[in-house]
C-alpha cells in the first residue's frame, strides 16, 4: 500500500487528492499547519522519519498575492522554505516530491502560453517565492514532479465561489477582461497528481484544463452553469471587482504531457460543468 503524506491537506488541492484517491490502494496522512508547521526543519523532518511516506504531496502556500506584498518574509517561510524542508525529507527516506506550483513564475507580458522550456520571470513576491520553492525543489530531489498550474477552484476561497457569492449579494459585478488563463478544477490536478506519482515521470509540468477564457467570460460561464442572472460589465483589472493584479495571460501550454502522452487534461467548461453540478448535489 502507497503511504502518502498531503501537506496542506485542508486546502483546495489537498481536499480534492483526499476526494478522488481510493483508500483501498493508499494510507494518508493529511497534515496542516495545525498539526505541523512546514517552516520548522525539525519537526517536518521528525514527522518524515517516523512516518516514512512513499510520497510527498506539498499544497502547502501563502496564495495571497496581495498578502504575500505586505508580508513577504513569511510568503518566503512558506512557499521557499517549507518547500525544501520537505524536500530535504524525501531525499532523507527516497520519497518521491509532489510540487504545486503556479504560473505567476511567469511574467505573463506575452500573448503565446508558456512551456516549461520557457524561462521563468516572476513579477510579484508570491510569484518569486514559488519560483524559489521550486528550485530548492530540484536541488534537493532527484524524484519530483512540480506542476504548474492556474485559475484552480475548489473547496474554498477561489474565484468561482467569490463570482457565486457576489451574484447573491449584489445587482452587478465588473469583471476583468484583460487577465487570460484557463480554469483548472482541483479534483482534475488531483486526479494528474495520483497518475503521475506511480510512474518515474519525472520532472515540471503544465497541468490546466484544456482551452482559454478572460476572466469575464470565466464568469459568464459560472453564472450560466448556476442559473444565476446578474449584470456583468467587462472592465480592465484596476477597475475589477474580484480580481487582484496578477499575470495578463496566465496561459499555461501542457507541452510536456502532450509530447510524451502519458496523460490529457479535458476542457475547462466539461470541468467546471462537473463541479457545479457537485455543488447542485450537495
Amino acid at each position: 500500500m502507497l503511504k502518502l503524506w498531503i501537506v496542506g491537506a485542508s486546502g483546495q488541492i489537498g481536499s480534492a487528492i483526499n476526494e478522488v484517491l481510493d483508500p483501498l490502494e493508499m494510507e494518508v496522512f493529511n497534515t496542516d499547519k495545525e498539526e505541523l508547521d512546514i517552516t520548522d526543519t525539525d519537526e517536518v523532518l521528525n514527522f518524515g522519519v517516523i512516518n516514512r511516506p512513499d510520497v510527498i504531496i506539498n499544497c502547502a502556500a501563502v496564495t495571497d498575492t496581495d498578502f504575500c506584498e505586505k508580508e513577504p518574509e513569511l510568503a518566503y517561510r512558506v512557499n521557499a522554505l517549507g518547500a525544501r524542508n520537505l524536500s530535504i525529507v524525501a531525499r532523507k527516506t527516497g520519497a518521491k516530491m509532489v510540487q504545486i506550483s503556479t504560473d505567476d513564475v511567469f511574467d505573463g507580458i506575452r500573448h503565446t502560453p508558456y512551456t516549461e522550456f520557457d524561462d521563468t520571470n516572476p513579477k510579484t513576491v508570491y510569484g518569486r517565492s514559488k519560483r524559489a520553492g521550486e528550485n530548492y525543489v530540484k536541488e534537493f530531489t532527484h524524484k519530483h514532479f512540480i506542476l504548474r498550474s492556474n485559475w484552480v477552484y475548489g473547496n474554498g476561497n477561489n474565484f468561482v465561489n467569490r463570482v457565486l457569492h457576489a451574484a447573491d449579494t449584489k445587482d452587478e459585478l465588473l469583471i476583468a477582461s484583460d487577465q487570460f488563463g484557463s480554469p483548472t478544477s482541483a479534483k482534475d490536478l488531483a486526479r494528474i497528481i495520483l497518475y503521475l506519482i506511480k510512474t518515474n515521470e519525472y520532472g515540471t509540468y503544465h497541468a490546466t484544463c484544456q482551452g482559454v477564457c478572460n476572466r469575464y467570460e470565466f464568469a459568464q460561464e459560472v453564472l450560466k452553469l448556476a442559473g444565476k442572472r446578474i449584470t456583468l460589465r467587462p472592465v480592465v483589472t484596476s477597475e475589477s471587482d474580484l480580481s487582484s493584479a496578477r499575470p495578463a495571460y496566465a496561459v499555461l501550454d501542457n507541452f510536456i504531457l502532450r509530447i510524451i502522452n502519458v496523460y490529457e487534461m479535458p476542457d475547462w467548461r466539461a470541468s467546471l460543468k462537473e463541479y457545479m453540478d457537485e455543488r447542485t448535489e450537495d
